[in-house]
């Protein structure tokens, strides 16, 4: 009777399964949608969720406002820890750069900008309503700022 052969590691798994089990999404069909709306690159250019990653391919994920640009260091065909995760891919320095650039450009914006304390009371709401009606932008309302007026024949 022959020992039997160890599993051979994979050499390429599926974008959508690698994307999982990197931890770039939390389901893999999560990681579907991002590939097929176009928010994946493999290589520089768009793919589909079957498309066969390996080793040293350059993988691009647009999430949210972040841009990451990763080398793909090794493969897995299920997902483990966080620790094994990060071990699947090395981000390139011009990604972390631009994404350290873009987290500081988006603390400036929000640096004048604060929160209001609470809920508008009737004074605040009745400011609002004028505040709103002399914008250029205002639709034509009945006035109370809830529901457009109906055409009177």
């Amino acid at each position: 009777m022959t020992a039997p052969t160890p599993a051979v590691a994979a050499t390429r798994v599926r974008l959508d399964s690698y994307l999982w089990a990197a931890r770039f999404f939390k389901t893999r069909s999560l990681a579907k949608a991002a590939v097929l709306g176009g928010k994946v690159r493999c290589n520089g250019v768009g793919t589909k969720p079957a498309k066969a990653v390996g080793i040293g391919d350059e993988v691009t994920v647009a999430r949210g406002d972040e841009v990451l640009t990763v080398v793909v260091t090794a493969v897995a065909e299920r997902r483990g820890s966080a620790a094994a995760a990060a071990a699947l891919y090395a981000e390139t320095s011009a990604s972390a750069a631009g994404r350290e650039a873009s987290r500081a450009e988006r603390t400036l914006r929000r640096t004048g900008m604060r929160p209001p304390p609470g809920r508008p009371d009737k004074r605040g709401r009745r400011r609002l309503r004028t505040v709103k009606k002399q914008s250029p932008l205002a639709t034509p309302s009945s006035g109370d700022g809830c529901a457009p007026s109906s055409p009177t024949a």
